[in-house]
C-alpha cells in the first residue's frame, strides 16, 4: 500500500485516472472515487467543480500544512483526467463535470473502510484537538463543524480530509492583507473546540514549524496554471500573495488564538 502518513519531502506524485468508480454526492463539489494507473483508489477533486481550482489550491495548502504539523492526512496526488471520460459517462451532470476537468486535478488516497468521526462517540486528546483547531484558525477553515466534521477514523487514528473551504479570502481577494490579521470568528462552530484546551500551549510549537521557507516550499507545489488571478498578473506574484497572507497570519497567531479561547470559554 502507498504511504499515506510520512512526509517524504514536498513533492506530489502524478497519476493518470483510468477508471471513474462512483460519485460522492457530498456538498457542491461532487468529488468521486476513481482508480489510477498505480492501482490505488483515490477521492478525486475536480478542477471543473463549483469553486474551480481555488478549492484545489486550498486542498494543497491545507493538506500539506496539516502534514507538516504532524497531523494525519491521506496522500495528495495530482491526477490527470483524459477527455475520453466525458464521452462515456451516461449521467449528464457528471459528464459536464468531467469535460470541464480534463487535464490536471487533485486527488486524495482513498481510506477504504474509514468511518466518519462522531464527536458524540469519540473524544480526542486535548493536544491533538488543539492543534487541529489552531490550524483551522490559521487557514480560516469554515468546514470542520459537527454537521460536517471532515475527519475520519481509520486504523484507530484520526485523519483529516477536505480543506477545500479554507482560505475563503482568495475567492475575492478583497482586503486580503487586512484579513490576514483578523480573528477567525467561525471557530465558535468548530467541532473540536470544546476539547481544545491547549490552544495557547501549542501555539509556539506550531508557529516554529511553519517557517517562511516551509510555506514557500508548500506553495511551490501549486501548478502555475492554477494561479491565474488577474489581480496579480503572474503566477509567482499570486504565490507571493499567498505567502504574505500565511506568514502574516502565523506572525499574528495570538489574534486567532485569543478568539478561539474566548469562544471556548462561552461553551463551558
Amino acid at each position: 500500500m502507498t504511504n499515506t502518513t510520512e512526509n517524504k519531502g514536498l513533492e506530489l506524485r502524478t497519476v493518470n485516472v483510468i477508471r471513474y468508480v462512483t460519485p460522492l454526492r457530498e456538498g457542491g463539489s461532487m468529488p468521486a472515487i476513481a482508480e489510477a494507473d498505480d492501482g490505488f483508489l483515490y477521492v478525486l477533486k475536480f478542477r471543473g467543480a463549483g469553486q474551480g481550482h481555488k478549492a484545489l489550491i486550498s486542498e494543497i495548502i491545507g493538506g500539506e500544512i496539516a502534514r507538516a504539523l504532524g497531523l494525519k492526512m491521506p496522500e495528495l496526488v495530482f491526477a490527470n483526467l483524459d477527455e475520453a471520460f466525458g464521452r462515456t459517462e451516461p449521467d449528464e451532470e457528471i459528464q459536464d463535470l468531467l469535460k470541464a476537468s480534463v487535464g490536471l486535478n487533485l486527488a486524495l488516497h482513498y481510506l477504504s473502510g474509514a468511518i466518519t468521526y462522531d464527536p458524540t462517540i469519540t473524544k480526542i486528546d486535548p493536544v491533538l484537538a488543539s492543534k487541529i483547531v489552531w490550524m483551522d484558525c490559521l487557514l480560516t477553515n469554515m468546514d470542520r463543524t459537527a454537521r460536517n466534521t471532515n475527519m475520519l477514523y481509520w486504523h484507530k487514528e484520526l485523519w483529516l480530509i477536505d480543506h477545500g473551504a479554507s482560505l475563503y479570502f482568495h475567492h475575492s481577494w478583497q482586503n486580503w492583507e487586512e484579513q490576514a490579521k483578523r480573528p477567525f470568528v467561525l471557530v465558535k462552530d468548530h467541532v473540536l473546540l470544546p476539547q481544545a484546551t491547549e490552544i495557547e500551549s501549542v501555539d509556539t510549537a506550531l508557529k516554529a514549524i511553519l517557517t517562511p521557507q516551509l510555506i514557500a516550499d508548500i506553495l511551490a507545489l501549486i501548478p502555475d496554471e492554477w494561479l491565474d488571478e488577474r489581480l496579480f498578473g503572474t503566477a509567482e506574484a499570486q504565490r507571493n500573495a499567498y505567502a504574505h497572507f500565511l506568514n502574516t497570519r502565523i506572525e499574528n497567531s495570538s489574534v486567532f488564538v485569543k478568539e478561539a479561547e474566548n469562544a471556548r470559554q462561552t461553551l463551558i
